[in-house]
């Protein structure tokens, strides 16, 4: 029992897995961050270009009745 114990403690196969995990959490958390940003950045960038655009066709066409 006494070397199952030893043998055991000095495995670190399984260290590995959990450095792995925490790597591709890590990743998975950057992921979703960047596309959270890139979303609300892209939404506002189509707003404002269709209020430039409004803006234009009112200038050119006059108001909508």
């Amino acid at each position: 029992m006494l070397n199952f114990i030893k043998n055991f403690r000095a495995d670190e196969d399984g260290a590995v897995t959990v450095d792995w995990v925490v790597l591709t959490a890590a990743v998975v958390a950057m992921a979703i961050g960047a596309y959270t940003t890139i979303e609300t950045s892209a939404d506002n960038m189509i707003s404002a270009a269709g209020g430039a655009v409004a803006a234009e066709q009112t200038t050119l066409f006059g108001a909508a009745d």
